[in-house]
C-alpha cells in the first residue's frame, strides 16, 4: 500500500496529478485515484488506501470544498492524524478544517521549491517517516501501457463490423481491470480505425510501451480470431496466436486472449482482477451479440438524432427478455432513455429505474450514475448530480458520457469555468464530436471569451460538412451546422441550414431549442428564436420547460412580454399534465407513454 493518499475534487487533475508525481520523484509511494481498479467498488478502495495511508495530502480549492468525498476523505484524516492541508488557489479550507495549518501552493509549477511546497513536503515526510529530503529509494511500481487497436473485420460482411469492434472493446476493458496496465482509452484507439498504420509510430504517438493488433472472422457459428502483441520500441512481436472456436465459447475465448497478454508482459493478474476480466455479465451467447449491436448503434449513431435513442432501447429490451440480469444491457437502457426523456422531450421513462437495475447487478458500471446526474439536476438537486458524476468519473474518467455529463451538470448550474475542461476532453475522445464543440462555444460565449467560442464555431462547421460529405440527409448535420453560422456571424447562410434541417425533421424540439439560444447568444433576430420557444413550449413534455429558468441563453428575452406569456402558458399545461399522471399512477392505471 502506499505511503501518501492524495485527494482532490475531479476538476483540480492536473493540480493532483503535478503534487502526485513530485512527491513520487522525492522517494514517496503515492496513491490518487487514476489508479483505481475497474473491477472494484471505488468506495470499497478508496476506504482501504485511505485507512492504510500514513499521510493523506488533501488538496482543497472551491471544487474541492464542495465535493462531498474530498471533505469526508479530509475528515476521515483529520481523525486519524493524517491529514497534511494544501490550497491550490490561496482559498481556505471549510469549517472545520480551516482551524489546521494549509500549505499554499499558489506560486507552485510542480517544479522547483517554494516555501509551500517545502512545508508540504516536510509534513509529508514526518508522517510518512521519512527525512525531510528524502531519496528517490522507492520509485513507483512500473506499469505497461497498451493500445488496443480496432480489430480488423474478415467476415467479408459489413454488417459484421459491430462484432469486431465490440470484441476490441471489450479486450479493451479486461485489460483495464489489471491494476499493473494503463490502457488508451478505446475513443483514442478508434481514431486509428481502417488507417494502414505503423505500429511503431502509433506506440510513440500515444506513448504507450505496447500496441495490440488482431482481426476477426465470424460466419455461422464459428468465430476466428488472430491477434499479436507488439513492441512498440522495436516493432518486434511479442506474443502472437490464432484462435478458432465456436461462438458459444466466446466468452473463455476473451478470457483467454487477455490472460495470455498478461503473461507474455510478464505482469502480475491479482485474483479480483482475474475473477473481474471472467464477470461477462452473462453466459448467453446470443444475447452478448445482440448487446454488441446495440453497443454499436449507439456509439455510431448520430448525436441528435432520436431514432439512435428509440432503436437501441428496443434492442436493450430484447436482450432483457433474453436474459434479465444482464447489467450492461440495463444500463445502456437507461441512458438511451434518459437521453430520449431529458434531451428530446419525448416523454416515457427517464432511465432512472433501469439504472437502478443495472446497479443491482453491477454497481461498477459507470452510465447508471450518468443517468441518475442527469434526473437530479433536473430536479436541481446539483449537489446530488455532482455527487453521481463524481462517482462515474472514478470509476471511467475516459468514458465520453462520463465526461458530456459531467460537463452538462456544471453548465445547468452556470459553472461554465468547470464545464469547458469536460467538453474538451470529449472533444479529445470522439473526435467528431458535433455536440460538445456546439456546448463549447456556447461556454466559451458565457465568459465572454470570443477567441474560444470562434475556434470551437470553426471546428463546428467543418465537423457539420464533413458529415453532411457523407450523408446529405443527415438532418443533425446541417442542425450543428447551421448554429455553427450564427456563431461565425454568418446569418443568411445560417437560415438556408436551419431550414433544411427542420425540412428533414420538423419535430425535433431539441434542434429548435438549440436555434433559439444559439440565436439569441449570437444575433439580434430575437423573433425568429421566439417562434422556435413558442413553437417548442407548446409542444414539450416538460423537461424544456422545467429547466427554462436555469438556461442563461434564455436571459436576453426573459423580460419580453412575448416570452414571459409563452413561459407562463407552457409552465400551467405542464403542471396540468403533471396533475393528471399523479392522479393515473394513484388509480393504479398504467402511465401514457
Amino acid at each position: 500500500m502506499a505511503d501518501v493518499f492524495v485527494s482532490y475534487a475531479r476538476p483540480d487533475e492536473l493540480d493532483a496529478k503535478r503534487v502526485a508525481d513530485a512527491l513520487r520523484r522525492a522517494g514517496f509511494s503515492v496513491w490518487r485515484d487514476d489508479e483505481l481498479p475497474a473491477h472494484r467498488a471505488y468506495a470499497d478502495v478508496i476506504q482501504e488506501r485511505l485507512n492504510s495511508s500514513k499521510a493523506v495530502v488533501v488538496l482543497w480549492s472551491p471544487n474541492a470544498a464542495k465535493s462531498q468525498w474530498v471533505r469526508a476523505e479530509a475528515d476521515a484524516a483529520r481523525l486519524a492524524g493524517t491529514l497534511v492541508q494544501v490550497t491550490l488557489d490561496g482559498s481556505l479550507p471549510p469549517l472545520p478544517f480551516n482551524q489546521i495549518q494549509c500549505a499554499d501552493l499558489r506560486d507552485w509549477n510542480g517544479n522547483g521549491e517554494t516555501d509551500g511546497w517545502r512545508k508540504l513536503a516536510a509534513s509529508v515526510a514526518e508522517l510518512a517517516g521519512n527525512s525531510a529530503r528524502p531519496e528517490p529509494a522507492r520509485p513507483a511500481p512500473r506499469r505497461f501501457s497498451i493500445c488496443v487497436l480496432p480489430f480488423v473485420n474478415m467476415s467479408g460482411d459489413a454488417e459484421q463490423e459491430y462484432f469486431s469492434d465490440g470484441i476490441s472493446e471489450d479486450i479493451t476493458t479486461d485489460l483495464s481491470k489489471v491494476s499493473a496496465l494503463s490502457v488508451i482509452a478505446r475513443n483514442t484507439a478508434f481514431t486509428f480505425k481502417g488507417q494502414a498504420v505503423d505500429i511503431c509510430d502509433v506506440a510513440r504517438k500515444l506513448g504507450v510501451h505496447h500496441v495490440l493488433e488482431g482481426s476477426v472472422r465470424k460466419a455461422g457459428g464459428r468465430v476466428r480470431i488472430t491477434a499479436q502483441l507488439i513492441d512498440g520500441r522495436t516493432g518486434g512481436h511479442v506474443w502472437a496466436e490464432r484462435y478458432d472456436r465456436d461462438l458459444t465459447d466466446i466468452f473463455a475465448l476473451q478470457d483467454e486472449i487477455s490472460k495470455a497478454i498478461v503473461d507474455a508482459l510478464k505482469v502480475r493478474l491479482l485474483a479480483d482482477e482475474k475473477k473481474a476480466i471472467e464477470n461477462r455479465g452473462t453466459t448467453n451467447a446470443d444475447a452478448y451479440n445482440l448487446f454488441l449491436m446495440a453497443r454499436q448503434a449507439w456509439v455510431n449513431g448520430t448525436h441528435g438524432d432520436a431514432r439512435r435513442e428509440e432503436t437501441v432501447i428496443r434492442m436493450c429490451g430484447r436482450i432483457i427478455e433474453m436474459e434479465p440480469n444482464y447489467g450492461r444491457a440495463w444500463a445502456l437502457k437507461a441512458l438511451a432513455q434518459a437521453y430520449l426523456f431529458f434531451g428530446y422531450n419525448k416523454g416515457g421513462e427517464n432511465g432512472v429505474r433501469a439504472a437502478d437495475r443495472a446497479l443491482e447487478l453491477d454497481p461498477g458500471l459507470p452510465e447508471p450514475y450518468c443517468v441518475k446526474a442527469r434526473a437530479a439536476a433536473a430536479s436541481r438537486n446539483f449537489e446530488e448530480a455532482e455527487k453521481q458524476i463524481e462517482i462515474a468519473l472514478k470509476l471511467a474518467p475516459d468514458l465520453w458520457e462520463v465526461q458530456n455529463e459531467a460537463a452538462a451538470t456544471f453548465i445547468w448550474q452556470r459553472k461554465y469555468r468547470e464545464a469547458i475542461p469536460h467538453y474538451e476532453r470529449c472533444i479529445e475522445l470522439t473526435e467528431d464530436d458535433r455536440h460538445s464543440c456546439d456546448m463549447l462555444g456556447m461556454a466559451y460565449r458565457a465568459l465572454n471569451d470570443q477567441a474560444g467560442s470562434r475556434r470551437a464555431a470553426t471546428k463546428l462547421l467543418e465537423l457539420a460538412q464533413a458529415a453532411i460529405e457523407k450523408n446529405p440527409s443527415d438532418n443533425a448535420a446541417f442542425g450543428s451546422g447551421a448554429n455553427a453560422l450564427v456563431m461565425l456571424g454568418d446569418l443568411d447562410r445560417a437560415r438556408g441550414w436551419m431550414e433544411r434541417a427542420l425540412l428533414l425533421d420538423p419535430d425535433n424540439l431539441n434542434m429548435r431549442y438549440n436555434f433559439a439560444c444559439t440565436l439569441l447568444g449570437y444575433s439580434d433576430d430575437h423573433d425568429t428564436a421566439l417562434d422556435h420557444i413558442d413553437y417548442v413550449f407548446t409542444r414539450s413534455v416538460g423537461s424544456i420547460v422545467r429547466r427554462a429558468d436555469m438556461d442563461s441563453d434564455l436571459d436576453p428575452v426573459r423580460d419580453s412580454p412575448r416570452f414571459q406569456a409563452i413561459y407562463e402558458a407552457a409552465k400551467k399545461r405542464i403542471a396540468c399534465v403533471d396533475a393528471e399522471e399523479e392522479a393515473t399512477a394513484a388509480s393504479g392505471e398504467p402511465l401514457r407513454s
